[in-house]
């Protein structure tokens, strides 16, 4: 199964990567005009109708003789998405140790156990109220569906360019970041980390 969907985010197969994209983009824009049990149903109505059609056109085929009777469907009534116990148990426990980290940052976070990481989830939140009056969370949700078939393909054909940019922002970051620190700390220059070099001068 997750082999399929790495084929289908990666456009192994372009028609049918296509038509999920598109199908669910379209969905999702749907929902700007329509309500989420309006789209739901409609979009189930029009899936039956197309399903049950080209299962009787196959049927009378078949009748006529033009056919070999098989059905349209069959490869996809054999996948297996089924879970086995020991499955399901290995999927319920990951969910359960991400839940209880998520809360436990989120409490480490809002009760200020580090200043300057609750500083930083402060600042973070102010963005997002930015965020929040340009655009709501359906269509973040568009843009992340869209990111989702577009960087990762991306990234496979732009890999060392990518790379070296990330490098080169990570290299940055990191260095706002020692120089905060070393102002929460008091300041001074950073030590030298070469064995037995000059220490900072102190007053």
């Amino acid at each position: 199964m997750t082999s399929k969907v790495m084929d289908l985010i990666y456009w192994k197969d372009t028609e049918r990567t296509g038509m999920v994209l598109t199908g669910l983009v379209v969905g999702l824009l749907s929902l700007f005009q329509l309500s989420i049990i309006t789209v739901v149903s409609t979009v189930s109505l029009a899936v039956m109708c197309f399903t049950i059609s080209v299962r009787a056109y196959y049927k009378i085929l078949h009748a006529l003789s033009w056919g070999d009777g098989l059905h349209p469907f069959q490869s996809y009534l054999d996948l297996d998405i089924g879970l086995t116990g020991d499955q399901a148990d290995q999927y319920m426990q990951r969910v359960i140790v991400l839940v209880c980290s998520t809360l436990d940052a989120l409490k480490r976070l809002v009760f200020v156990a580090n200043l300057f990481n609750s500083l930083k989830f402060l600042l973070l939140m102010y963005l997002v109220t930015y965020v929040g009056d340009l655009c709501n969370g359906l269509t973040l949700l568009i843009i992340g569906v869209i990111a989702v078939f577009s960087v990762p393909l991306f990234y496979r054909q732009h890999q060392a360019k990518v790379d070296g940019l990330f490098d080169a922002v990570h290299a940055h970051v990191d260095n706002i970041k020692d120089i905060l620190h070393r102002l929460a700390q008091g300041g001074g220059p950073p030590a030298d980390p070469t064995p037995g070099g000059a220490k900072p001068k102190t007053h």
